[in-house]
């Protein structure tokens, strides 16, 4: 059965395509966020372990719903770690960076979303798609404020 949602399939397969570089961005500020969890040190350890906790399960949550997006709008997700790694431009680290530095990279990651996400709810308005809009405009206010919060510990 045809999708048949009031978008042309080329508006959704081009904000599919924006919704896939957000999906990357998120799963891997996702796995980064988790390992700074498991792994970070200092007199900042509590606070940090239970903050990034709360982050990485906030992420976890953001990339179901625009993976859900992407197929309400009838095109399928990418999910595999080699489609990310080409989608994301989030950098990945591969090792275990002292807390300062991984609140760093974790604010120029949400950063790195924001204008992700900024960039795909100009192409859903361009289609009409208010629905994608909504949801990635959640997702910019999640990231924006999230990257100030974690700014803000290194002041």
């Amino acid at each position: 059965m045809a999708t048949n949602i009031g978008i042309a399939r080329k508006d959704r397969e081009a904000i599919a395509k924006q919704l896939s570089r957000l999906l990357a961005d998120t799963y891997s500020l996702y796995l980064k966020t988790h390992s700074f969890h498991w792994n970070v040190t200092g007199p900042q350890f509590n606070s940090l372990h239970a903050m990034f906790e709360t982050q990485y399960n906030e992420l976890w949550l953001a990339a179901d719903e625009v993976a859900e997006r992407i197929r309400t709008l009838d095109m399928f997700a990418p999910g595999s770690y080699s489609q990310f790694a080409k989608l994301s431009s989030i950098k990945e680290e591969a090792g275990v960076p002292e807390w300062k530095v991984m609140v760093n990279q974790l604010v120029e990651g949400h950063e790195i979303a924001a204008h992700t996400a900024r960039a795909a709810i100009k192409v859903a308005d361009k289609a009409g798609d208010e629905g994608t809009a909504d949801m990635l405009t959640g997702r910019l206010k999640a990231h924006e404020k999230t990257a100030w919060m974690l700014r803000s510990l290194l002041k």
